[in-house]
């Protein structure tokens, strides 16, 4: 074998070899100071603290995230939330409706954290569209469990992946009612709506 062969042949090894490391699927830690889940709650009615627009944040407080850039739907999310964690933020919000807003959201009215202290999502498939110059547009389908119920959704967000640094954002609507949660409601006239958006917004970077 020539000199000249057997130097090709090595380089095309090595380009293999480094397309087939960076295929392989890795896992990413979620950075939680620059990740975001928002959920924004809607009313119906006119009066009462209740009726307000506000919005909740979530924190996440476990989460198993494995990437597989070559192979999308090798990869998957496993996330869960301390119920007892979520918080109600007002832009808007009386401040002294605030602590109202809070005790009947955890509460056994509600979301009874005491009996259903963990919210998670746990992936099934993952399905990634045509990829662009910003990224890729991937449906996360899975099963979230909430008040005790588990239901399987489907997630859009695009994802972007630079390096070692992943971010994802995405938004999905849920229906209270779906999760056998009352909408809260006062004296039957102001009520929140059933349905919930949901904005995330995740950081994530490869593990070492």
């Amino acid at each position: 074998m020539t000199l000249a062969r057997s130097a090709t042949l090595l380089v095309s090894f090595l380009a293999l070899s480094s397309q087939t490391a960076r295929a392989d699927p890795h896992p990413y830690a979620i950075d939680e100071a620059g990740s975001r889940i928002v959920v924004h709650v809607g009313k119906t009615g006119l009066l009462g603290f209740a009726g307000h627009e506000h919005e909740i944040l979530a924190t996440v407080s476990h989460a198993a995230l494995v990437v597989d850039p070559a192979h999308v739907e090798a990869s998957s999310i496993d996330l869960a939330f301390d119920a007892g964690r979520l918080r109600v933020v007002g832009s808007g919000e009386p401040a002294k409706d605030l602590p109202k807003i809070q005790q009947a959201m955890l509460g056994p009215d509600c979301l009874d954290v005491g009996r259903f202290p963990v919210i998670r999502f746990v992936s099934k498939t993952l399905s990634a569209g045509s990829p662009s110059h910003d990224g890729l547009d991937v449906t996360v389908r899975g099963t979230l469990t909430l008040h005790g119920v588990s239901r399987e959704i489907a997630v859009p967000i695009h994802v972007e992946l630079r390096d070692a640094l992943l971010s994802a954002k995405g938004t999905v609507a849920l229906k209270q009612t779906a999760f056998n949660i009352k909408p809260i409601s006062v004296a039957g006239v102001v009520k929140v709506k059933d349905e919930l958006q949901i904005e995330l917004q995740l950081i994530a970077h490869r593990a070492r």
